[in-house]
């Protein structure tokens, strides 16, 4: 383990005013989305959406890693140039998803198991040799009658210490992401008793592992009430119990935290944000900060539509919308901002 490689690639992913954009979605995730919006879904319209997206000016101002999946690792733009020269280029680390799924837990229904470590050392230097600084692994917790059983959480918190430790193995920063659902009827509170178990779990786990916290980042979901539910909460108090629940749960050695957006819409995924760093920024030993997909992405992808003519208007909306989180990054936030990201649809 190259500790020190690991520590500063972690303050880079964590760079004051930046964030991490999510753009790892599988072939069949991504062509859902394009199909819902009358986009051909082939492997040339993927790659036309992701050179939209690496080569928007201004990115880098905003954006501090992008994470990539395996085939967009080795994608190219039109010129020829690889995206990651492109992304090394303008000052973006390159990271890249390294689990192959959720797959149904054994024993028990409803729930799931993140797959993916077999061979994972292997492929780890693989993806290290081709440009990646970091990677990324994400376990998915449901919250039901019943649900999440001990064993789901036990089963995906291993998993994540270990994918983690071979990460630091082969010299990349493991991205860690427990993600407890938004899907159901659950309180704000039930969220945060279950996320709080998750949390403890998995940090249980890295010890165990040993793997290096100043050189990982957490991926967490905030703390949320369940999208059916009928008490849908301020955004001060989602703010007040996702810090609280860190607070409570996090070491103090570890590098940063960077959520999930998790089916939020983009406008309260960087309000919510906002509000944590405003309310509790000086008093966090570690930095608050954003690894959104769809929060960033979807304004820009309606745009788009696969057409070559709204390329440039796309990227504005996505400029805007990563510009709008490195704001809430710093506190800084305003709705006011959201009337620029009005004017920009309505071109």
């Amino acid at each position: 383990m190259n500790a020190p490689r690991l520590v500063d690639t972690a303050r880079l992913m964590l760079a004051t005013g930046k964030g991490l954009l999510a753009m790892d979605e599988s072939p069949p995730t991504c062509n859902e989305r394009f199909a819902a919006l009358g986009i051909p879904q082939t492997e040339a319209s993927r790659r036309a959406w992701r050179q939209l997206i690496i080569t928007t000016p201004g990115l880098a101002d905003s954006i501090s890693g992008v994470i990539l999946f395996d085939e967009t690792l080795h994608q190219r733009c039109a010129d020829g140039t690889s995206f990651v020269k492109v992304l090394e280029n303008a000052g973006i680390v390159v990271g890249i998803k390294v689990d192959t799924g959720a797959k149904p837990l054994a024993g028990h229904t409803g729930e799931k198991i993140t797959e993916g470590l077999d061979g994972l050392r292997e492929r780890l230097q693989g993806y290290s040799a081709a440009g990646a600084r970091f990677a990324k692994w994400r376990a998915v917790i449901s919250i039901g009658e019943g649900l999440p059983s001990t064993a789901c959480i036990a089963a995906n918190a291993h998993a994540l210490a270990r994918y983690a430790a071979l990460c630091q193995e082969a010299g990349l920063v493991p991205i860690v992401e427990p993600e407890v659902l938004m899907t159901g009827e659950h309180t704000l509170q039930r969220c945060a008793d279950v996320s709080l178990q998750v949390l403890h779990e998995v940090f249980e786990q890295l010890y165990v592992q040993g793997v290096l916290l100043e050189g990982m980042v957490l991926k967490p979901n905030m703390l949320l009430p369940g999208l059916n539910c009928s008490q849908q909460d301020h955004i001060d108090k989602v703010a007040d119990a996702t810090v609280t629940g860190l607070l409570r749960a996090l070491p103090a050695a570890l590098a940063g935290v960077a959520f999930l957006s998790g089916g939020q819409s983009a406008q309260l995924a960087s309000a919510r944000l906002n509000a944590m760093n405003q309310r509790y920024k000086w008093r966090l030993p570690w930095a608050l900060t954003f690894s959104f997909a769809r929060a960033i992405q979807q304004p820009a992808l309606e745009i788009w539509r696969g057409e070559p003519g709204n390329v440039v208007q796309a990227q504005r909306a996505l400029e805007h919308r990563a510009a709008c989180n490195s704001a809430a990054q710093q506190g800084n936030y305003s709705a006011a901002m959201e009337a620029i990201d009005k004017a920009i649809s309505d071109v």
